[in-house]
């Protein structure tokens, strides 16, 4: 029978680390998901709040209908959607590319896409731009679109996971008489979906979250995305129209209703996330 292992004194200060470590993420959400269900008068009460003191849903009405969250989150929804779908789409075309053995200048592009990874994004704000200004594209869901449309490791993750689908698809499927084009969208991305799934994954929560792009390209309140609009909620604004005051029930409702999509889609998606990761980043 083995002995059973005792807790060293190392062991005791990891464990309360990693405990103070969730409950500094744990409690800040459950405070605000305990605001965001209270009524008007027992949001402003002092304290954390980890439970609705009285269970309310004005908070929620006030951040869709009066603030008007509900164009936000819809401007962010499209965005998010468009983005995503064409980003994935074109990193597969980029990938399935770099893996023609015969392609030329193939070490070439792959060099240039890990150069592209290694120049930080605020070195090429202003360049962007004044390549948006000039395209006629400011205030437009188009710039927020383009913005990001390509990246290197989308490419990158996607060309190694396309090496591990077995060639002999890809050939059989061209003895059939398929083109490139049918070769990409019939074998090798119905093969892929982990590796599509975490690349999805991860241009969704970035875009859903992207504050700086809209912030440059933007200055139509109808075009605002929901977290431009969450700035405004709960950082700069602190009355309606100059009257009413913004209580703390509604700026964390309107926090809440910001992440939601993300709380939504992750479930649906994470069991293909580790697969996807791990295939699309190593080498065999």
């Amino acid at each position: 029978m083995r002995a059973r292992q005792r807790f060293t004194g190392t062991d005791w200060v990891i464990t309360g680390a990693m405990l103070l470590l969730l409950a500094g993420t744990i409690i800040p959400l459950l405070n605000a998901l305990a605001l965001s269900f209270s009524s008007n008068l027992a949001s402003v009460q002092p304290g954390i709040h980890l439970w609705p003191r009285e269970w309310s849903l004005q908070g929620y009405a006030v951040a869709w209908r009066r603030l008007g969250l509900w164009r936000p989150f819809l401007n962010s929804l499209y965005v998010t959607s468009v983005g995503t779908l064409l980003h994935m789409f074109l990193g597969a075309m980029a990938a399935y590319t770099l893996l023609q053995k015969d392609f030329p200048a193939r070490r070439l592009m792959v060099f240039l896409i890990f150069l592209t990874m290694s120049v930080p994004g605020e070195a090429i704000m202003v360049p962007l731009y004044i390549v948006v200004r000039s395209l006629g594209l400011l205030n437009t869901f188009t710039a927020l679109i383009v913005s990001g449309l390509v990246s290197g490791f989308t490419i990158l993750l996607l060309f190694n996971y396309f090496r591990t689908v077995p060639i002999s698809l890809a050939e059989a499927a061209r003895i059939d008489g398929a083109g490139d084009f049918a070769i990409l969208t019939r074998v090798y991305l119905p093969t892929s979906t982990p590796g599509l799934a975490a690349v999805g994954l991860f241009e969704i929560v970035g875009r859903w979250n992207q504050f700086t792009a809209p912030l440059l390209y933007l200055t139509d309140h109808t075009k605002f995305t929901v977290q431009l609009a969450l700035r405004s909620v709960v950082v700069v604004n602190d009355t309606i129209s100059g009257m009413d005051v913004i209580l703390p029930n509604t700026r964390m409702a309107a926090v809440v209703i910001g992440v939601s999509i993300l709380i939504i889609v992750f479930p649906f998606i994470q069991k293909y996330f580790i697969q996807g990761i791990v295939l699309g980043a190593t080498k065999e």
